[in-house]
Parts: structure tokens; sequence; C-alpha cells
């Protein structure tokens, strides 16, 4: 029973962890995209907001993933997120780079810019999460 309690204990820390990095990591991408993603979401109900904002912060999840399977401690944990947080926002500015208008295209709901971010955003996600090691 000692060892499921600390193993709780460290899912809830961990979960807590990785809750709060989706939360910044949210508040931040909402910040950095030319475009109102909660607006377009919620108001005008934009399919293309939706699958670009889930989609970028569910490669920020999978990144976020490794991590936890891949560190031994908090502090590792919350240095990978960042760099996770960071692969992301790194990922999205090269999207708008090959994509011009892209919040653009967003805004006027257009499913092709959303994929496109939303898979460039997944990959991101999967290769930063192999690329991190204990």
């Amino acid at each position: 029973m000692p060892d499921f309690l600390s193993g709780l204990l460290a899912f809830a820390v961990y979960f807590a962890g990785a809750v709060g990095f989706c939360a910044v990591y949210c508040l931040v991408y909402t910040r950095v995209t030319r475009h109102d993603e909660f607006a377009l979401i919620v108001e005008e109900q934009s399919a293309s907001a939706a699958i670009a904002f889930g989609g970028s912060l569910l490669g920020f999840a999978i990144a976020l993933a490794g991590a936890i399977h891949h560190t031994g401690s908090i502090p590792e944990f919350a240095m990978w997120g960042f760099v996770a947080l960071m692969t992301q926002l790194i990922a999205y500015a090269l999207a708008r780079l090959a994509y011009s208008g892209l919040s653009r295209a967003i805004e006027e709901n257009v499913l092709a810019a959303a994929i496109w971010v939303a898979a460039v955003s997944v990959s991101a996600g999967l290769l930063s999460a192999a690329c991190m090691s204990p």
C-alpha cells in the first residue's frame, strides 16, 4: 500500500503540473497568434480555429507526456515542459512562414489552414517527445 500511495502522490504532482503547463501554453499560444481563438471558437463557432488550437494543444500535450515519461524529478519535468512549450511556438512560427496569411485564413474558417497548423503541431509534439531523454 505505501508504494501505491507514493505513486498516487507522484501522479497527482505530475498531473497538476501538466494541467498547469497546458493552461500556461494556452495563454501564451493565444497571445502569439494574430487571431483571437476563443472569440472564433466560442462566438463564431469556427471549425478552423478549433482544429488549429486543438491540434496545437494536443501536440503540446504529447510532448508533455514524453517529458513526464522520461524525467525522474519535478524540476527536470519543468525544464522539459518549457522546452516543449518553446518547440510548439517555433513550430507555429514555421507553419506561418510556410503558409502566408495563416491567421487570416483561420479567421476566414479555411479548413486547410487549420489542418496544416494541427499537423505541424502534432508532428512537433511527437518529435520533441521522442527526442527527450532522461
